[in-house]
C-alpha cells in the first residue's frame, strides 16, 4: 500500500545564472529580449519587458550556450515567467543575434 502523495514534491535545483537570451517565434520571425535569472535541466525563470508578449510555445536562444530550447510557458507575473523545456535546437538562420 503506497502512502498519500506529497503536497509538496520536491523541486529541481536551480542554478542562479544571469544569462542575456532571446525569445524566438516562428510568427514573423519575432524576437523578444529577455534575461535567465535561474535555470535548471528542465526550465528556467526569465525577466521580460512587463508589456512584451510571450507565446505559449518558442524557442529560447542563449547565445553564451550557443544553444536554443524548445520552451512552453508555465506561468506568468509582471516581467518574470517560468518555463519548462521539451528539447535543444540549433539557432534558426534567420536569427542574427
Amino acid at each position: 500500500m503506497s502512502g498519500p502523495a506529497d503536497p509538496h514534491p520536491q523541486r529541481e535545483h536551480r542554478r542562479r545564472v544571469l544569462k542575456g537570451a532571446a525569445i524566438l517565434s516562428g510568427i514573423n520571425t519575432s524576437v523578444v529580449q529577455c534575461t535567465i535569472r535561474n535555470m535548471h535541466e528542465n526550465g528556467a525563470e526569465l525577466t521580460v519587458a512587463a508589456e512584451a508578449r510571450v507565446p505559449k510555445e518558442f524557442l529560447l536562444y542563449v547565445p553564451a550556450d550557443s544553444v536554443g530550447y524548445r520552451a512552453t510557458l508555465r506561468w506568468r507575473r509582471l516581467d518574470r515567467c517560468g518555463v519548462s523545456f521539451s528539447g535543444t535546437e540549433p539557432k534558426p538562420h534567420w536569427y542574427y543575434g
